[in-house]
Protein backbone atom coordinates (compact mmCIF):
# COMPACT_ATOMS: atom_id res chain seq x y z
CA UNK A 1 0.00 0.00 0.00
CA UNK A 2 2.83 2.44 0.64
CA UNK A 3 5.39 2.91 -2.12
CA UNK A 4 7.95 0.60 -3.03
CA UNK A 5 10.38 2.02 -1.06
CA UNK A 6 11.19 0.16 2.22
CA UNK A 7 13.57 2.55 3.73
CA UNK A 8 12.48 4.88 6.26
CA UNK A 9 14.45 7.74 5.13
CA UNK A 10 12.36 7.23 1.34
CA UNK A 11 9.47 5.61 2.17
CA UNK A 12 6.38 7.91 2.94
CA UNK A 13 5.37 8.24 6.42
CA UNK A 14 2.55 9.94 7.56
CA UNK A 15 2.71 12.23 11.25
CA UNK A 16 -0.09 13.56 13.07
CA UNK A 17 -1.35 15.26 16.37
CA UNK A 18 -4.38 15.35 18.57
CA UNK A 19 -4.80 18.61 19.55
CA UNK A 20 -5.90 18.05 22.85
CA UNK A 21 -5.12 19.85 26.71
CA UNK A 22 -2.91 18.14 29.64
CA UNK A 23 -5.94 18.03 31.44
CA UNK A 24 -7.32 15.43 28.36
CA UNK A 25 -6.51 12.19 30.12
CA UNK A 26 -8.57 9.15 29.33
CA UNK A 27 -9.62 6.69 32.58
CA UNK A 28 -8.30 8.16 35.12
CA UNK A 29 -10.53 9.01 38.29
CA UNK A 30 -8.80 12.35 39.36
CA UNK A 31 -9.05 13.67 35.90
CA UNK A 32 -11.24 16.69 35.57
CA UNK A 33 -14.91 16.67 34.56
CA UNK A 34 -16.18 18.42 31.09
CA UNK A 35 -17.64 20.62 33.60
CA UNK A 36 -14.71 21.88 35.16
CA UNK A 37 -12.62 22.71 32.42
CA UNK A 38 -12.86 26.02 31.43
CA UNK A 39 -11.56 26.60 35.00
CA UNK A 40 -8.61 25.08 34.22
CA UNK A 41 -5.07 26.62 33.20
CA UNK A 42 -4.77 25.71 29.20
CA UNK A 43 -1.27 25.10 27.94
CA UNK A 44 -2.38 23.68 24.57
CA UNK A 45 -1.60 27.22 22.75
CA UNK A 46 1.72 27.16 23.51
CA UNK A 47 2.75 23.69 23.16
CA UNK A 48 0.96 23.50 19.42
CA UNK A 49 2.05 26.92 18.27
CA UNK A 50 5.74 25.14 19.35
CA UNK A 51 4.94 21.93 17.35
CA UNK A 52 3.43 23.74 14.69
CA UNK A 53 6.84 25.64 14.36
CA UNK A 54 9.25 22.62 14.21
CA UNK A 55 6.99 21.52 11.73
CA UNK A 56 7.97 25.03 9.37
CA UNK A 57 11.52 24.34 10.56
CA UNK A 58 11.83 21.11 8.90
CA UNK A 59 9.20 21.74 5.94
CA UNK A 60 6.57 18.90 7.32
CA UNK A 61 2.65 18.97 6.84
CA UNK A 62 0.91 17.06 9.50
CA UNK A 63 -2.65 16.19 10.07
CA UNK A 64 -3.86 17.88 13.27
CA UNK A 65 -7.16 15.84 15.08
CA UNK A 66 -8.32 18.98 16.44
CA UNK A 67 -10.78 18.12 19.72
CA UNK A 68 -13.90 19.78 18.58
CA UNK A 69 -14.07 21.58 22.44
CA UNK A 70 -10.37 22.84 22.04
CA UNK A 71 -11.21 24.57 18.57
CA UNK A 72 -14.83 26.06 20.03
CA UNK A 73 -12.36 28.21 22.76
CA UNK A 74 -8.86 28.25 20.43
CA UNK A 75 -10.47 28.72 16.65
CA UNK A 76 -7.20 30.65 15.62
CA UNK A 77 -5.40 27.24 16.59
CA UNK A 78 -7.01 25.60 13.89
CA UNK A 79 -7.03 28.50 11.11
CA UNK A 80 -3.19 28.64 11.79
CA UNK A 81 -3.04 25.22 11.16
CA UNK A 82 -4.89 25.03 8.48
CA UNK A 83 -3.35 28.43 6.93
CA UNK A 84 0.45 26.34 7.64
CA UNK A 85 -0.68 23.32 5.14
CA UNK A 86 -1.87 21.46 7.62
CA UNK A 87 -4.60 18.73 7.55
CA UNK A 88 -7.67 19.31 10.05
CA UNK A 89 -8.91 16.64 10.96
CA UNK A 90 -11.31 15.43 13.73
CA UNK A 91 -10.58 13.86 17.17
CA UNK A 92 -14.02 14.46 18.73
CA UNK A 93 -15.60 16.87 20.37
CA UNK A 94 -15.59 16.25 24.57
CA UNK A 95 -12.65 13.31 24.31
CA UNK A 96 -14.92 10.40 25.93
CA UNK A 97 -13.90 6.75 25.38
CA UNK A 98 -15.82 5.09 22.66
CA UNK A 99 -16.66 2.18 24.44
CA UNK A 100 -17.95 4.21 27.19
CA UNK A 101 -20.48 6.28 25.39
CA UNK A 102 -23.50 4.99 23.17
CA UNK A 103 -24.33 4.79 19.94
CA UNK A 104 -26.55 7.87 19.31
CA UNK A 105 -23.98 10.03 21.45
CA UNK A 106 -21.23 8.70 19.51
CA UNK A 107 -23.04 9.86 16.62
CA UNK A 108 -23.91 13.24 17.89
CA UNK A 109 -19.97 14.21 19.17
CA UNK A 110 -18.42 13.30 15.81
CA UNK A 111 -21.31 15.20 13.77
CA UNK A 112 -20.77 18.30 16.37
CA UNK A 113 -16.93 17.94 15.44
CA UNK A 114 -16.77 17.99 12.47
CA UNK A 115 -19.42 20.86 11.83
CA UNK A 116 -17.22 23.16 14.25
CA UNK A 117 -13.89 22.36 12.63
CA UNK A 118 -15.43 22.87 9.12
CA UNK A 119 -17.13 25.65 9.97
CA UNK A 120 -13.48 27.38 11.35
CA UNK A 121 -11.46 25.64 8.82
CA UNK A 122 -13.73 26.64 5.59
CA UNK A 123 -12.32 23.18 4.13
CA UNK A 124 -13.92 19.23 4.40
CA UNK A 125 -12.74 17.50 7.31
CA UNK A 126 -12.14 13.39 6.30
CA UNK A 127 -10.85 12.35 9.32
CA UNK A 128 -10.83 10.97 12.57
CA UNK A 129 -9.73 9.44 15.03
CA UNK A 130 -11.12 8.40 18.32
CA UNK A 131 -10.01 9.67 21.84
CA UNK A 132 -7.74 6.86 23.44
CA UNK A 133 -8.38 4.46 19.87
CA UNK A 134 -11.38 3.45 21.82
CA UNK A 135 -13.00 1.65 19.07
CA UNK A 136 -13.12 -2.28 19.87
CA UNK A 137 -15.33 -4.98 18.55
CA UNK A 138 -18.36 -4.35 20.73
CA UNK A 139 -18.67 -0.96 19.00
CA UNK A 140 -17.76 -1.42 15.10
CA UNK A 141 -20.95 0.18 14.68
CA UNK A 142 -18.81 3.53 15.02
CA UNK A 143 -17.23 2.70 11.31
CA UNK A 144 -20.79 3.10 10.03
CA UNK A 145 -22.02 6.21 12.13
CA UNK A 146 -18.36 7.87 10.66
CA UNK A 147 -19.71 6.92 7.11
CA UNK A 148 -22.78 8.37 7.98
CA UNK A 149 -21.53 11.39 9.49
CA UNK A 150 -19.39 12.43 6.19
CA UNK A 151 -16.05 10.93 7.50
CA UNK A 152 -13.70 9.26 4.62
CA UNK A 153 -11.03 7.64 6.85
CA UNK A 154 -10.91 6.89 10.65
CA UNK A 155 -7.59 5.86 12.27
CA UNK A 156 -8.54 4.63 15.30
CA UNK A 157 -7.74 0.90 15.76
CA UNK A 158 -4.84 -0.18 18.07
CA UNK A 159 -4.23 -3.44 16.32
CA UNK A 160 -2.43 -4.73 19.86
CA UNK A 161 -3.25 -4.73 23.53
CA UNK A 162 -3.69 -1.77 24.98
CA UNK A 163 -5.20 -0.59 28.33
CA UNK A 164 -8.09 0.74 27.27
CA UNK A 165 -8.77 0.10 23.47
CA UNK A 166 -6.71 -1.62 21.51
CA UNK A 167 -8.13 -4.67 19.00
CA UNK A 168 -5.46 -7.43 19.38
CA UNK A 169 -5.36 -9.26 16.26
CA UNK A 170 -7.18 -6.51 13.97
CA UNK A 171 -5.27 -6.50 10.85
CA UNK A 172 -2.22 -3.24 10.67
CA UNK A 173 -2.24 -2.28 7.02
CA UNK A 174 -4.00 0.48 5.95
CA UNK A 175 -7.21 -0.89 4.20
CA UNK A 176 -11.36 -0.46 3.19
CA UNK A 177 -13.68 -1.18 5.67
CA UNK A 178 -17.37 -1.97 3.67
CA UNK A 179 -20.62 -0.84 6.24
CA UNK A 180 -23.73 -0.54 5.76
CA UNK A 181 -23.77 2.67 5.03
CA UNK A 182 -20.56 2.27 2.53
CA UNK A 183 -16.47 2.08 2.46
CA UNK A 184 -14.53 3.75 4.90
CA UNK A 185 -10.81 3.64 4.72
CA UNK A 186 -8.86 2.55 7.69
CA UNK A 187 -5.20 3.09 8.56
CA UNK A 188 -4.49 1.52 11.79
CA UNK A 189 -1.95 2.74 14.48
CA UNK A 190 1.67 0.81 13.50
CA UNK A 191 2.60 -1.86 15.65
CA UNK A 192 6.00 -4.15 14.55
CA UNK A 193 6.37 -7.16 16.28
CA UNK A 194 9.07 -7.41 19.39
CA UNK A 195 9.76 -9.85 21.37
CA UNK A 196 6.91 -12.25 19.96
CA UNK A 197 4.25 -9.37 20.91
CA UNK A 198 2.97 -6.56 18.61
CA UNK A 199 3.98 -3.33 19.79
CA UNK A 200 3.55 0.23 19.15
CA UNK A 201 6.97 2.60 18.94
CA UNK A 202 5.24 5.41 17.24
CA UNK A 203 3.60 7.46 19.26
CA UNK A 204 2.25 8.60 22.87
CA UNK A 205 3.68 7.40 25.67
CA UNK A 206 5.70 4.94 23.27
CA UNK A 207 7.51 7.54 21.62
CA UNK A 208 8.61 9.29 24.67
CA UNK A 209 9.53 5.36 26.67
CA UNK A 210 11.19 4.40 23.70
CA UNK A 211 14.94 5.49 22.33
CA UNK A 212 15.47 7.19 19.19
CA UNK A 213 17.29 4.42 17.83
CA UNK A 214 15.09 1.93 18.55
CA UNK A 215 12.53 3.39 17.37
CA UNK A 216 14.28 4.11 13.79
CA UNK A 217 15.06 0.50 13.50
CA UNK A 218 11.63 -0.87 14.14
CA UNK A 219 10.09 2.53 11.55
CA UNK A 220 12.18 0.44 9.19
CA UNK A 221 10.50 -2.91 10.29
CA UNK A 222 7.21 -1.46 9.63
CA UNK A 223 8.56 0.42 6.19
CA UNK A 224 9.87 -3.38 4.98
CA UNK A 225 6.30 -4.69 5.80
CA UNK A 226 5.70 -2.03 3.14
CA UNK A 227 3.51 -0.33 5.55
CA UNK A 228 3.77 3.38 6.06
CA UNK A 229 4.75 4.75 9.74
CA UNK A 230 1.40 6.33 11.17
CA UNK A 231 3.22 8.68 13.99
CA UNK A 232 1.31 10.62 16.65
CA UNK A 233 1.90 12.92 19.66
CA UNK A 234 -0.14 15.38 21.76
CA UNK A 235 0.56 18.85 22.61
CA UNK A 236 0.97 18.20 26.33
CA UNK A 237 3.89 15.46 25.57
CA UNK A 238 6.65 18.53 24.60
CA UNK A 239 5.51 19.81 28.33
CA UNK A 240 7.72 19.22 31.01
CA UNK A 241 6.23 21.38 33.03
CA UNK A 242 2.47 21.16 32.28
CA UNK A 243 0.56 19.83 35.79
CA UNK A 244 0.14 16.41 36.78
CA UNK A 245 -3.15 15.06 37.81
CA UNK A 246 -2.75 12.33 40.72
CA UNK A 247 -2.83 9.15 39.80
CA UNK A 248 -1.43 5.21 40.49
CA UNK A 249 2.40 4.96 39.97
CA UNK A 250 1.84 2.87 36.89
CA UNK A 251 -0.22 5.36 35.23
CA UNK A 252 1.53 7.96 35.73
CA UNK A 253 4.62 7.24 34.87
CA UNK A 254 3.19 6.55 31.21
CA UNK A 255 1.66 9.72 31.31
CA UNK A 256 4.52 11.42 32.17
CA UNK A 257 7.97 9.59 31.36
CA UNK A 258 9.91 11.47 29.08
CA UNK A 259 8.72 14.82 28.58
CA UNK A 260 11.72 16.54 28.33
CA UNK A 261 12.73 14.02 25.35
CA UNK A 262 9.92 13.70 23.05
CA UNK A 263 11.05 17.04 20.70
CA UNK A 264 14.39 15.85 20.12
CA UNK A 265 12.88 12.56 19.23
CA UNK A 266 10.22 14.47 16.67
CA UNK A 267 12.66 15.90 15.07
CA UNK A 268 14.70 13.29 14.49
CA UNK A 269 11.76 11.72 13.00
CA UNK A 270 11.70 14.75 10.32
CA UNK A 271 14.94 15.06 9.64
CA UNK A 272 15.55 11.83 8.64
CA UNK A 273 12.40 10.58 7.29
CA UNK A 274 9.69 11.93 4.43
CA UNK A 275 6.48 12.83 6.25
CA UNK A 276 3.46 13.86 5.12
CA UNK A 277 -0.26 14.02 6.03
CA UNK A 278 -3.23 11.26 5.64
CA UNK A 279 -5.16 13.43 3.47
CA UNK A 280 -2.05 13.34 1.00
CA UNK A 281 -1.24 9.79 1.69
CA UNK A 282 -4.49 8.62 0.83
CA UNK A 283 -4.18 10.94 -2.40
CA UNK A 284 -1.25 8.85 -3.47
CA UNK A 285 -2.50 5.31 -1.91
CA UNK A 286 -6.26 5.35 -1.41
CA UNK A 287 -7.16 3.61 -4.92
CA UNK A 288 -5.31 0.52 -3.91
CA UNK A 289 -6.02 -0.14 -0.42
CA UNK A 290 -7.07 -3.88 -0.16
CA UNK A 291 -10.46 -4.76 0.58
CA UNK A 292 -11.13 -6.61 4.53
CA UNK A 293 -12.40 -7.02 7.51
CA UNK A 294 -10.56 -6.70 10.79
CA UNK A 295 -8.95 -9.77 12.63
Amino acid sequence: MCSDETDPGKALNIMSVDVEDWFHILDVRPAPRVDQWDALESRVERNLHFLLDAFDEHGVQVTCFFLGWVAERFPHLVRTAADRGHEIASHGHLHQLIYGTTRQAFAQDIRHAKAVLEDIAQRPVLGYRAPGFSIVRATSWAFEELVEGGYRYDSSIFPAARGHGGLAGARTDPHRLWTASGPLLELPISVTRFLGQRVCFFGGGYLRLFPYPLIERMARAVNEDRRPVIYYIHPREIDPHQPRLPMARSRRFKSYVNLATTAGKLKAIMRSQRLTTFERWLEVNGASLPEGLDG
